[in-house]
């Protein structure tokens, strides 16, 4: 795997990367079963991701964010710092990251009501923020972080499938950006983000696995599965339902085999975006 000092790219700036369909990856495509190879209806290859673009530092006012679209999906991520620590962490000498999620009311084909209009946040969004928090956790030396919090905010512009694992993806890009802040401003001293993570959506559609399914394929699918790795290749959830049809071990290997393939493809993403200028 890369080096700590390749993976973390350039420190500071604003910058802006994008990505189709032709970037390459380690895992050879020759090692995915020749089924993945059917063609989608929007013309993309079962094994593909759909476009993907980072823009860095898309808010001025947060120690870091990121704006990063995934095909029709656009999820704005912003880490802020907060010289503070949960009660259960007080005195302790180590940090948190936590994170919130949310999705703009005409984020999707109808408009839906805030959650703040409603009083209070659905399970779904509840779900969300805390396997964010948790995927941030994972890559993150919380002594290092000293006492006080990382503080991710995931807000949904627009949703056509996979909003979770594009606002992990774009989070870290967030969090490892406010982290530099902070080893530029002298509060910390010692780099904080051990690896990297990301996360892809795969499935079964009519029988063929596919990798990162817009919203017509997540609910049309027979079942999907959401993956999160690190840098180091450890998995650090995996999420998956048989939404139609039960699925065995082999079929559940190779959605595996087929998200490690586009995770690390995500990977290079946000190695090259941190890079950029």
């Amino acid at each position: 795997m890369h080096g700590l000092s390749h993976w973390l790219g350039a420190s500071g700036g604003r910058g802006f990367y994008n990505v189709g369909n032709s970037i390459c990856w380690s895992v050879l495509v020759s090692e995915i079963s020749s089924s993945l190879l059917a063609r989608r209806p929007a013309g993309r290859e079962a094994n593909s991701l759909r476009p993907v673009s980072v823009e860095r530092g898309f808010s001025p006012y947060a120690e870091g964010s990121a704006l990063i679209r995934m095909g029709g999906t656009h999820v704005l991520c912003t880490a802020s710092v907060l010289e503070k620590v949960p009660p259960f962490l007080k005195g302790q000498g180590r940090g948190w990251v936590t994170a919130e999620y949310g999705m703009l009311p005409r984020a999707t084909h109808t408009r839906g009501d805030r959650e703040a209009a409603r009083g209070k946040q659905s399970g779904r969004t509840q779900e969300i923020q805390r396997l964010i928090g948790r995927s941030l956790r994972a890559v993150f030396d919380l002594e290092a972080l000293g006492e006080r919090t990382l503080h991710l905010d995931c807000d949904v512009l627009q949703a056509d499938g996979g909003t979770r694992c594009a606002s992990i993806t774009g989070a870290w890009i967030a969090a490892a950006d406010a982290v530099d802040w902070l080893l530029r401003e002298g509060r910390i001293t010692r780099q904080a983000v051990t690896s990297q993570v990301a996360a892809v959506s795969v499935g079964r559609v009519a029988g063929a696995a596919l990798l990162d399914l817009d919203y017509p394929e997540d609910s049309g699918c027979d079942a999907d599965v959401n993956v999160v790795m690190t840098g180091a290749g450890h998995l650090v959830e995996v999420q998956g339902t048989a939404e139609r049809q039960a699925f065995d071990r082999r079929e559940f290997n190779e959605l595996l085999d087929l998200a490690e393939l586009g995770i690390g493809q995500l990977f290079d993403i946000q190695r090259q975006s941190r890079s950029a200028a």
